[in-house]
């Protein structure tokens, strides 16, 4: 396990001596690789307690996609559980991915507990006014960004 590991600790151990302490040091890990004896979330507590120790602040917590063979159960939000175990067994702040599509899904998985905070990406690909939609659905208003007021759709809120 200790050689396995090693890699990312020297990293975050590298970035920590010159990353100002007063900005976050995020790491995204693979909790699982989807393969019967392959990585899992046992390991992954373990390796993001290590990290916590070195001064790693928050866990971005993916999983596997690079096996040919693996099984992976793909679903609305199927990563999620992985934040919500390391977040309590591991004490470290989580980010949440995997197929979180809506502003009622990702306020549940912070409001819940479950991560501390939803990272996005593909679903900003396809959307990348969601932020700005997913305020207005949860009864926010939030402010344009100034280089998108020309390009705001018909009926947005007042700038």
């Amino acid at each position: 396990y200790d050689g396995r590991v090693r890699f990312c600790l020297d990293v975050v151990d590298a970035v920590r001596t010159v990353w100002p302490e007063r900005l976050p040091l995020s790491v995204r890990l693979s909790c699982t690789d989807w393969k019967e004896g392959g990585w899992d979330i046992e390991q992954t507590v373990e390796l993001a307690r290590r990290l916590k120790a070195r001064g790693a602040d928050l866990i971005d917590c993916s999983s596997g996609g690079g096996v040919a063979d693996a099984k992976i159960p793909l679903g609305p939000g199927y990563q999620v559980p992985f934040a919500e175990r390391v977040r309590r067994e591991a004490g470290i702040p989580t980010g949440a991915v995997g197929l979180i599509t809506d502003a009622a899904q990702a306020h549940e998985i912070v409001a819940s507990g479950k991560a501390d905070c939803v990272l996005m990406a593909r679903e900003l690909l396809r959307d990348p006014y969601f932020p700005l939609r997913a305020a207005r659905e949860l009864g926010h208003t939030v402010p344009w960004p100034p280089q998108y007021l020309r390009a705001a759709p018909q009926g947005a809120p007042p700038r």
